[in-house]
């Protein structure tokens, strides 16, 4: 519930540490703060989490800009966030987790209101769209039992803004990116007093490849971090593009393929029994047979290319001749449109569970990803409720929750002579600061950043054996945002609080 709603001076709010808010009361604070030099605004709320067989969670949430600026003042950018912050609580002794999405060009809602945060946008029990309008819930997987939170919508997502759009460009960018993210939770620590609490980040997708960049980045400003959560992750592009030449990912696919064409039931009885079996035979065929045969090219014997086509459709459901036809490579769009063509659905790309209807059924590629139009509208709606009236954060601005202002992206000079690569940024902040603990999570179906992409990934760290141990995998049975699945949107959160608590009993 609500208790009140003030809007006060972000320079004010940083006189107003959390631990000191019931002495004086939180009126008369709110009263103080008012007197001071105006400067941006933010709102305070106060709220309580209440859950079946769990004690209340009282906490406080501030909703509003950060700005970013240069030495001499003049800004750079403003920075909307959401920090919620549990009441009764030593902060400096707390965990505190800085959370975002990906992109580029993506708000944080989606982990803000779809798994972090302690609402949440009500779908159906496996993420099922509902019909509008749209509402949020309280949320059974919030992690605000054993972190606080603070959600950052990096600039031209969300509410975020750079002061002269003429040089928005210059966040618009891998390092820019990384940069200005930075800028704004050592502004955080240093403004909320909280550089003695322990550290987390949390990126879902292109989000992972900021918290990769952002790992050895805070650390050489002095800022060493205790864990990074890891939704969806990619911070090698090459296992992901389908370029001429790169043969990587049609065998990182592969597996994805698989379960999908499982949860589908498009395979032979024998690999329908059991998911994880089944993957396992694949993985084998995968690293092995296949990708002997892709490198192999053009040079590949009749009888042997006979071999790979025949496993191929056992694995994927698909037709032998359409296997041929692809030259043995099947490109993510084309498995999506091609594996329930006979039913005149397509499938998903973030969630391969969910199934498109084409107007065009005779097309090579889906008119549109099932799974994003799914949950685009009910996130944009239930959001936009929330952030008003529960939040008390007024704006007529548009949120942004997916953005094209940050196009054209520039990736940097990592990929002017190839792709992205940001997993030597988390290897080296991993060997700098070896206690820097890193939970992956996966989703079988998840087409934008599979799951055997992220092994191979986290395999080519080029880590001391000693510090292998510290990375951990989880798995779900859903998709590039699995918390939409109910069941593992619970299962997230327990694997997140072992996680935490093992990363905290280490110090």
């Amino acid at each position: 519930m609500k208790l009140s709603v003030c809007l006060l001076t972000l320079s004010a709010w940083l006189f107003l540490p959390f631990t000191a808010l019931a002495q004086p009361s939180l009126s008369e604070q709110l009263a103080a703060a008012f007197e001071t030099t105006p400067d941006d605004t933010v709102a305070l709320t106060e709220h309580t989490l209440s859950l079946p067989d769990e004690d209340p969670i009282e906490y406080y949430v501030t909703t509003g800009y950060k700005q970013l600026s240069k030495e001499s003042g003049d800004a750079r950018a403003k920075i909307f966030h959401m920090a919620y912050i549990k009441k009764d609580e030593t902060p400096a002794a707390r965990p505190i987790t800085f959370a975002f999405n990906g992109g580029p060009g993506s708000s944080s809602v989606w982990l803000h209101l779809g798994a972090l945060g302690p609402r949440r946008v009500e779908m159906g029990e496996d993420g099922e769209q509902p019909p509008p309008p749209y509402r949020v819930i309280d949320n059974v997987g919030s992690w605000l039992s054993f972190t606080d939170l603070v959600f950052i919508d990096p600039v031209s997502t969300g509410f975020s803004r750079a002061a002269n759009e003429e040089n928005a460009g210059e966040f618009h960018g891998l390092r820019g990116d990384i940069e200005s993210v930075g800028e704004f939770i050592r502004l955080y620590l240093t403004q909320h007093s909280r550089w003695e609490s322990p550290k987390f980040l949390c990126g879902e997708s292109y989000g992972t490849t900021r918290s990769a960049g952002l790992s050895k980045h805070l650390l050489d400003d002095g800022i060493a971090l205790n864990g990074i959560v890891l939704v969806s992750s990619i911070l090698q592009f090459q296992t992901v593009y389908f370029d001429a030449g790169n043969e990587l990912p049609y065998a990182l696919y592969l597996p994805t393929y698989a379960a999908t064409a499982w949860y589908h039931r498009r395979l032979a009885p024998e690999l329908q029994r059991d998911l994880r079996s089944t993957l396992d035979e694949v993985e084998a065929f995968a690293q092995n047979e296949y990708t002997v045969a892709l490198m192999k090219g053009d040079a590949l014997p009749k009888g042997e290319r006979q071999r790979i086509v025949k496993q191929l459709a056992r694995y994927t459901g698909l037709d032998e001749r359409y296997l041929e036809e692809t030259n043995l490579r099947i490109r993510i769009q084309r498995f999506c449109k091609e594996l329930l063509r006979d039913r005149d659905r397509t499938v998903g790309r973030l969630d391969s569970r969910y199934q498109g209807m084409d107007r065009d059924q005779a097309g090579e590629n889906p008119s549109y990803d099932p799974s994003m139009s799914a949950i685009r509208g009910p996130y944009t709606g239930a959001f936009n409720a929330y952030v008003r009236n529960e939040l008390g954060y007024k704006s007529d601005l548009p949120y942004e929750i997916l953005s094209g202002r940050v196009h054209p992206w520039k990736f940097g000079s990592e990929s002017e002579m190839g792709y992205v690569e940001v997993g030597q940024d988390l290897s080296a902040a991993m060997s700098q600061n070896p206690s820097l603990k890193v939970l992956v999570a996966c989703g079988y179906y998840d087409l934008a950043t599979p799951y055997f992409a992220s092994e191979y990934t986290m395999n080519h760290l080029g880590l001391d054996p000693s510090l292998r141990p510290n990375i951990r995998f989880t798995y779900y049975e859903s998709g590039h945002m699995m918390y939409v699945r109910v069941p593992d949107l619970i299962q997230l959160r327990r694997d997140a609080e072992s996680f935490y608590r093992t990363t905290l009993d280490s110090l």
